[in-house]
């Protein structure tokens, strides 16, 4: 549970450091299996780039997929211009999403216990939704930026309720690639620009179905205007020791430079939403889960205290 000196902090600077989150017998293990997911997939069937700078690389059909999925996504400096890798593939993912908390058994595990329910209800969620979640390596010298941007932008309820959990899974500083947040900016910079999913083969641009095996008839497009009013310098960095998760509130600003040191930055991130209190996901979002696959609370036992 949070204090309230903390969820004051949290309430303040739209971002909360809380150290020692996870042990080190928790990081081993999720740390082991990264490597097993790393070692264990066939990067000849895989052709998707993550990247923030070229979002039009990032929506393609896997991608929108991996909803459903534990998907795998190059960074951007990966290959040569012939798509072959300059380094093993364990050195060339960018990150490992989007479902890891729903399919992987270890990653599930981790994150329905206790503590992160009792985080998120100290926050006041009635019944926590995890969403998405993510491993992210930032790997040495191609570690690809991550621009400035709010999780509202692309994971939306009404009421806005997303908060971003980002946990350490290696030292964090400013030579591997922390993350950097504009404290104060959810309050002064509320979302204004959305990622919206939209069919291709409809004139009218008319949102897509609940459905993934209609992934492959959507397009993937920005509304809204860019948050502005501010400057790289405005920002500050997160350092962080491995096991300390950082809580960030879905308007929140922040970002991460690309990664030009010989060390990695390991991180499992895990997004969650409100599913109770007439909150609603909307159905323009990119990710949209198949109808067979729906989202489950944290805990079974969670429910809508409306």
């Amino acid at each position: 549970m949070l204090s309230q000196d903390q969820i004051n902090d949290f309430q303040r600077d739209g971002y909360l450091v809380i150290p020692q989150f996870a042990s080190p017998e928790e990081i081993a293990a999720l740390r082991s299996q990264a490597d097993n997911l790393l070692t264990c997939f066939d990067p000849s069937i895989l052709n998707s780039v993550f990247s923030t700078t070229d979002q039009k690389k990032t929506s393609d059909t896997y991608f929108l997929d991996s909803a459903s999925s534990i998907g795998y996504f190059w960074e951007e400096k990966a290959r040569d211009p012939h798509g072959n890798l300059l380094k093993p593939k364990e050195k060339s993912i960018n990150k490992i999403g989007h479902a890891l908390h729903d399919l992987d058994p270890v990653y599930r595990s981790f994150s329905r216990s206790t503590k992160f329910h009792s985080l998120l209800r100290s926050l006041g969620f009635s019944r926590p939704l995890p969403v998405q979640s993510m491993l992210i390596f930032k790997q040495p010298d191609i570690g690809g930026e991550v621009v400035p941007h709010q999780d509202a932008t692309f994971l939306t309820t009404e009421p806005l309720s997303v908060v971003g959990l980002w946990l350490a899974l290696e030292d964090a500083n400013t030579e591997n690639s922390c993350l950097w947040t504009l404290p104060g900016s959810h309050v002064t910079m509320p979302t204004s620009r959305r990622m919206v999913r939209r069919n291709k083969d409809n004139a009218n641009g008319t949102i897509t179905p609940n459905n993934q095996n209609q992934n492959e008839n959507v397009s993937i497009e920005f509304i809204g205007e860019a948050i502005q009013g501010y400057t790289i310098d405005d920002f500050v960095p997160v350092q962080v020791p491995a096991g300390s998760l950082v809580l960030l509130h879905g308007q929140n600003l922040h970002m991460s430079k690309a990664n030009t040191s010989p060390h990695s930055r390991y991180a499992y991130t895990m997004h969650v939403v409100e599913g109770g209190k007439g909150c609603r996901w909307l159905e323009d979002n990119w990710l949209q889960r198949r109808g067979d696959f729906p989202f489950e609370p944290i805990y079974d036992d969670d429910i809508d205290e409306t």
